[in-house]
């Protein structure tokens, strides 16, 4: 929104694209000037891209709801193997959903069909015992009212081996509050289970990410744990939000 008001004076398309190496090509974006945008989506899929999100057993999900992002058809563009490893393809794309590409992204749907990619779905968090995806988490988060943006990691738990730590962005107008913190966690609950209950949930104003907009959950999962990043930060686009989330938490402390 920042680029779309100071650099283009609010007539500049900003293209929101999903793609992978794997695919060759950009396979989901916004058309310049001619698809409706909404912030943080990558919209629509590009000609003769057929993508869908589904649950673990194949069948789609509903609107708003979190799942796995594949791709049911061929495109021109795709990897056909990997050199002298043919096992490896196959296990790694082709294993997940049968008949589909498994992109290994978590991804959710909304109403209008429009895309929004979560993150990896391999990023699983190890809760007393249980396999939990942070993606699935995250996205409970946002389908609730009043989020913009959320970031699940998995502080070491002396009891559970690991926590759930989310870190909220909120939507502006909406107060942080304890009783949202509540709301919040009762929601990720009621569409997960309890298991996905969030040990904590700290607001931000902002997420680190990279500079081509991934959140840096590495970093997070540091200050989780030790309230300072110490890991590698060259590609962080603006190392303050660092700061200012380790000085919220020593406020707190």
């Amino acid at each position: 929104m920042w680029y779309h008001r100071k650099i283009g004076d609010e007539r500049c398309p900003i293209v929101d694209t999903w793609w992978q190496t794997e695919t060759g090509a950009i396979m989901i974006s916004p058309l310049p000037g001619a698809t409706t945008t909404k912030p943080g989506s990558c919209t629509l899929p590009f000609f003769g891209v057929v993508p869908e999100v589904v649950k673990r057993d194949g069948t789609p999900c509903a609107a708003n709801e979190g799942g796995f992002l594949i791709l049911r058809k061929p495109w021109p563009s795709m990897l056909r193997g990997i050199h002298g490893d043919p096992e490896r393809y196959a296990k790694q794309y082709w294993s997940e959903v049968p008949g589909a590409y498994f992109t290994g992204d978590g991804a959710r749907r909304d109403e209008d069909g429009y895309f929004w990619v979560m993150g990896r779905v391999d990023d699983v968090l190890n809760v007393a015992g249980h396999r939990l995806g942070t993606a699935e988490i995250e996205s409970a988060l946002v389908s609730c009212p009043g989020v913009a943006e959320a970031a699940v990691v998995g502080p070491p738990h002396e009891l559970k081996g690991q926590g759930i730590c989310a870190f909220v962005t909120l939507k502006t107008g909406t107060p942080a509050t304890p009783e949202l913190k509540k709301i919040l966690s009762d929601h990720v609950v009621r569409e997960i289970g309890a298991l996905a209950r969030p040990d904590e949930i700290r607001f931000t104003d902002a997420l680190p990410k990279t500079r081509s907009g991934k959140i840096m959950r590495r970093l997070l999962k540091e200050i989780a744990t030790s309230g300072v990043a110490k890991g590698d930060t060259t590609t962080l686009e603006d190392i303050n939000v660092l700061a200012r989330l380790s000085a919220a938490i020593g406020e707190e402390e």
